[in-house]
Order: C-alpha cells, then sequence, then structure tokens
C-alpha cells in the first residue's frame, strides 16, 4: 500500500513558445519518486498562479482552463484508486502510463534471467569465472522447471513473484530436485540476484524475499591426514598419467592453490619473497584476491620434475594439468589404490594445505588466510574447527598451568 500521493500542476517557464505561453505540467509523486505529464495546455506565465495552481481571474478562457485541469487531476485519483484495488501498490510511472494510456509493457522472468546470463558470459575472464556462468545457467534451468512444476507455464510476469512463490522455489529445489540445504539456498541466491537487478531497475516495487531467511549449514571439509598425503607420495603408479595427476594434487597441497589457479601458473609467478626464497606470487580468480604463497621443498620438487615436459614448454605453464573431470576421475582411483576411504577430488587438496600442512604445523590463522587468498578469515576459521589436534595443542598450556598450581 502507498503511503504518498500527491498531485502539481506548474508551467515550465523553460519551454516558452514564440507566442509568449509555457506548457503546463501535471507531476504525480508517490511515495517520493516523481513522474511528469504534459497537460497540453498552453499559459502566459503572467496569469499563471503558482500557489493555486491554476489560471487567474474569471475570464472564459480561465474558466475553461481550470475546468479541464480539475477533470484531469480527477481523472488521475480516479486512476490511482482502481489501481491500489487491482494491484495493491501503484508507482508514479505506472500511474502516468495508465493515465496516458501505455501502460508499462510487462516484463518476464527469463528474458531478464537470460540477460543477465549473458552479460556474465561476456565478462569471463575479467569480473567472472567460468564457473559462475555455470552456476548462473543450472541456476536458470531449474527456474524454468520450477515454473512448468508449479505453473505449467515457461514463463511469469516479475510483478507475480512473491513471498509464496520463493518459499514453493525452496520446496521444489529441496523436495523435488532433491538438494542439499546449502545447494538450495545458493540456488536461491542466484535467484535474488535477479530479483535485486529487477527492484534497482524499478520494475519491481516490492522485495519478494522479504520475510525469506536459509541459511547456509557449516559441513565438515574432508582433508588428508599426515600419514595419507605419504601414502599418495610413496605410491609410483603404472600409469604416467596417474603419476602426473598424483604430483599435480600435492602441489596443491603444499601449496593451497584451486584448481582453476594451478591450471594458469607459469614461471612468470615464481619470484623471490620476502625471505630470500621462492614464492609463488598470483590473484585468485575466483575472488581476484592476491596470493602469496612460499614455495615448500617439496612443491619446489615437484616444479622442477615438470620443467622440460613437451605440454608444460609448449604451453609456457608449470604443470600439464587435465581438465577438472578428469584429474578427479583420476584422483579417485588414485584413492582406491592408496586405500584412502574418502572421496578424494582436488579440491581437498586445498583443503590439506590449510589443515595438515600449516594449521596442524602452528602456522597462525591470519598467515593462512592470507596464503589461501580468503577475503575474511572466517572462512579460514571453518579449517580450524575440524582440527582436534589443534584444540589439543591450544589446550595443551591450559593443562600445564593447572598442574603448577596443584
Amino acid at each position: 500500500m502507498n503511503k504518498t500521493f500527491n498531485l502539481l500542476f506548474f508551467i515550465k517557464k523553460n519551454k516558452i513558445r514564440t507566442n509568449g505561453t509555457a506548457p503546463i505540467y501535471l507531476r504525480i509523486t508517490v511515495d517520493g519518486k516523481a513522474a511528469e505529464i504534459a497537460a497540453k495546455r498552453y499559459i502566459d506565465p503572467k496569469k499563471w498562479d503558482n500557489k493555486s495552481q491554476k489560471a487567474i481571474g474569471y475570464s472564459q478562457e480561465s474558466k475553461t482552463l481550470n475546468s479541464y485541469l480539475k477533470t484531469l487531476e480527477q481523472q488521475v485519483y480516479d486512476f490511482h484508486y482502481l489501481m491500489l484495488k487491482e494491484e495493491d501498490f501503484v508507482t508514479a510511472e505506472s500511474l502516468k502510463s495508465k493515465l496516458l494510456g501505455t501502460d508499462v509493457s510487462t516484463r518476464m522472468l527469463i528474458p531478464i534471467f537470460q540477460d543477465h546470463n549473458d552479460k556474465v558470459e561476456a565478462l569471463i575472464g575479467q569480473d567472472f569465472a567460468p564457473g559462475t556462468l555455470e552456476r548462473y545457467k543450472t541456476s536458470l534451468k531449474h527456474t524454468q522447471e520450477f515454473l512448468n512444476w508449479k505453473y505449467k507455464i515457461s514463463d511469469i510476469d516479475i510483478t507475480k513473484i512473491d513471498h509464496a512463490f520463493i518459499m514453493d522455489y525452496d520446496f521444489w529445489l529441496r523436495s523435488v530436485r532433491k538438494c542439499a540445504n546449502n545447494t538450495a539456498v545458493k540456488y536461491i541466491k542466484n535467484f535474488k540476484k535477479i530479483m535485486r537487478l529487477c527492484m534497482a531497475n524499478g520494475w519491481l516495487s516490492k522485495d519478494p524475499f522479504l520475510g525469506y531467511k536459509a541459511k547456509i549449514k557449516e559441513v565438515e571439509r574432508p582433508y588428508l591426514t599426515k600419514k595419507e598425503i605419504q601414502s599418495v607420495y610413496d605410491k609410483e603408479f603404472a600409469s604416467d598419467r596417474l603419476n602426473q595427476v598424483r604430483d599435480i594434487f600435492l602441489f596443491s597441497c603444499y601449496t593451497g592453490l584451486a584448481y582453476v589457479d594451478v591450471v594458469k601458473l607459469s614461471k612468470s609467478h615464481i619470484n623471490i619473497g620476502i625471505d630470500g626464497d621462492k614464492w609463488i606470487f598470483t590473484n585468485r580468480q575466483k575472488t581476484g584476491t592476491a596470493t602469496r604463497v612460499p614455495l615448500l621443498p617439496l612443491a619446489q620438487e615437484l616444479i622442477l620434475k615438470y620443467e622440460d615436459h613437451p605440454e608444460c614448454v609448449n604451453l609456457n605453464v608449470l604443470f600439464p594439468v587435465l581438465s577438472n573431470q578428469k584429474m578427479n576421475s583420476y584422483l579417485k582411483e588414485i584413492a582406491n589404490v592408496c586405500g584412502i576411504n574418502k572421496e578424494l577430488t582436488f579440491h581437498i587438496a586445498r583443503h590439506t594445505f590449510a589443515t595438515t600442512v600449516t594449521l596442524s604445523n602452528g602456522v597462525p590463522i591470519e598467515s593462512v588466510s592470507k596464503m589461501l587468498g580468503h577475503k575474511n578469515i572466517k572462512t579460514t576459521q571453518h579449517y580450524a574447527k575440524i582440527l582436534d589436534k589443534k584444540v589439543s595443542d591450544d589446550m595443551l598450556l591450559v593443562r600445564e598451568i593447572f598442574k603448577n598450581k596443584e
């Protein structure tokens, strides 16, 4: 429901015609936002009363003009009343369009969503990573499937999207699509961005997400123990491809770099750090944040191992990295051979660096956060929470204090 609604007739003196008359305009203001309409009438500025918003005098000309303006004013009030009954909310622009007979054309959700995705695709490599585009594409696909499931339609007017729509979409993701909580929340978050774009453009007057609350649940992040890392390191595979995947995975375990950042590494990313030793200087593709990682001896050993590899030489990269999908497929095989009962993926290497390689060895969480390229240290704290050994080490000092007191 609108809170304020005002009308104001005025003349535009900056548009005076050659005959000395100025056009009369009507300004419609709804909740502080205004729209102007030409009244299609003109008057000598000397004959206009700004305070009473009408023509001065009792001449037939003045009476006719004032009567016309009064009729126009009443017409606006009537439209405002009718629109409130039908839509519950009116904007100055929608009222103007109704009055002029040029109602704002219906804006449909799917073209708006697709336009957003097209813009993301155009900015791949600049503002967005390929994975971001894929997530939005999947979100659009899910949205279309939900519309068909719930309403048996292929598209919907964005003004019809309300709180009930969001709740039903959330339910569909969890029940029909069988999405886990965090996955469902992420898809809804993507959809929320589209709704915010609509609101920012003035196409929606109310936020359909008001009253909707869903939180990401903290999940345990798998990582390799010191013993498991050693078993992977010591194992020699009959396949050269498996050996390469193993080496690149271990490199990530020792540096904390994500797959997409390892792929683009070249010799130019290796420079001498503040300690006089070799460091990796790069930027995370996901967040764009700077990452500075001192190279551990094992990481340097792996770089040297592939220094003369034909693919690395030709492409000017440090490692012959396969696609993420193929890497993960080979890592499952490596886990089986090494007797590791975990769903081994390339991203687990990053978790391993944060836990087993750094935090477990006393590296301060602030340093780990910086090396991982986290924007917020809270992200890094998730790793610290799962380390029972770290808790044990931290409490050791407290135990000693109490023993001394006794």
